[in-house]
């Protein structure tokens, strides 16, 4: 019981939070309980006064027993937030802020997930910042759904060129990006499972030059954009097809989601100079094992037409896929990725899981299977709301054109996928 104190200590010291994630749901067991002794107190004998430290640790015990509970039914809103710091390669360490909560339209039907929403705020030592808010709203007999996702963040990042060659084989020139971005979709139920919808997105990427860079570094930067602009801004208007038989869309533990979305940019609504187009394909499974344990697959794979700027650019890792690599140092006008992940419960809310993976860029005219990248590593899971988890993942991948192994951390809330 200590060593889960201690954990729980350093867990709540290293949490990390990305908006992640794709659409979340949540889910818990129920196994938790809280045991207790009643011994009677003699006449006469003397009690001492509970520590301090005792009661403090307790209101921490006490919070996180009562948010691992679904309160949604009960309550308009059931809320919990955590604060903390965290850490990634590719934005150092910083503060953190996560607040999640849950409701229920339709609180008669118990069948159904509840909607959910996140919040979310991080800052980091080298400048980054990022606020957000995203969510899935269930109406009642899931008969309507709307998801949305909005963030701005500001963030000193790398960059190592448009394509595999210059992801592996070049070094990395720094610039400061910031991104506005917002995206709303509407479903209606086809049938069981079956929905279909329209979305519209906002995207709005600008760069400048870092801190301490005399203007050279900047400079280069812009010649590896091979004549492209250092700002894009787009509207893009979506069609949507999805089959999905989560149990809850955060964590699943059963089910399967397919997602369908063609897109198009029109030349009237963005600086693209012309209409562009893109589409995209998410396939998971998710499949008890045994008691605790969760076999969870997900493919995925997103096209865009020739002239897409490098802004809209398909590309790999992150806290999603190919989790290890350093965010957006891959990327090109399309991108596949596989990967198989075991989640397993260890001890009442904390958990682990493993996985292995791999994925590749390219354009139409430069697919090589040689240029597939593996991807592996491990993670941990604390569950601090009902199936909504913090967790801390550690991804390893392929070595670089200089022989260096590619590889990073990634804290966040819910799963990757």
């Amino acid at each position: 019981m200590r060593l889960y104190r201690v954990f729980i200590l350093a867990l709540l010291a290293v949490t990390a939070v990305e908006a992640v994630a794709q659409n979340s749901s949540i889910l818990v067991n129920g196994r938790d309980t809280i045991a207790y002794t009643y011994t009677p107190v003699e006449l006469g004998a003397t009690t001492s006064k509970p520590k301090r430290e005792n009661r403090a640790w307790n209101k921490i015990v006490n919070y996180f027993v009562e948010s691992a509970k679904d309160k949604s039914f009960e309550k308009r809103v059931d809320f919990t937030f955590v604060p903390g710091i965290y850490y990634t390669n590719s934005t150092s360490a910083g503060l953190a802020f996560v607040a999640a909560g849950l409701y229920r339209i339709d609180k008669e039907n118990r069948s159904l997930p509840a909607s959910d929403f996140s919040i979310y705020a991080t800052a980091s030592l080298t400048g980054f910042y990022r606020v957000g808010v995203k969510g899935n709203n269930i109406f009642r007999n899931d008969r309507r759904r709307i998801t949305y996702d909005t963030e701005f963040y500001s963030q000193p990042t790398k960059f190592w060129g448009l394509g595999y060659r210059d992801a592996m084989n070049n070094g990395y020139l720094r610039y400061n990006g910031s991104r506005c971005m917002a995206d709303f979709r509407y479903f209606e139920r086809l049938a069981k499972g079956l929905y279909v919808g329209v979305g519209a997105d906002f995207d709005y990427l600008y760069t400048r030059k870092v801190r301490k860079d005399d203007g050279s570094e900047y400079a280069e930067f812009l010649a590896r954009l091979n004549g492209e602009k250092s700002a894009y801004y787009a509207l893009g208007l979506s069609l949507l097809l999805e089959y999905d038989t989560r149990d809850f869309i955060p964590n699943p533990e059963r089910g399967v989601y397919i997602a369908l979305q063609g897109k198009i940019r029109p030349k009237g609504t963005s600086n693209i100079g012309k209409t562009t187009y893109s589409g995209r394909l998410v396939v998971d499974y998710y499949q008890r094992l045994w008691r605790g344990a969760v076999l969870a697959l997900d493919l995925r794979g997103e096209l865009n037409s020739k002239g897409t700027p490098w802004a809209y650019y398909a590309s790999l890792g992150g806290s999603h896929s190919m989790r290890g690599y350093y965010a957006g140092r891959f990327t090109d006008l399309c991108s596949v990725s596989v990967q198989a992940e075991l989640r397993q419960r260890i001890y009442k809310r904390l958990g682990g899981v493993v996985w292995g993976g791999a994925g590749n860029v390219f354009s139409y005219s430069n697919f090589k299977w040689q240029h597939t990248m593996p991807n592996y590593g491990v993670g941990l899971r604390f569950e601090f709301k009902r199936r909504v988890n913090l967790r801390l993942d550690y991804g390893f991948g392929g070595r670089d054109g200089q022989g260096r192994l590619m590889h990073g951390a990634v804290f966040s809330v819910n799963e990757a996928f």
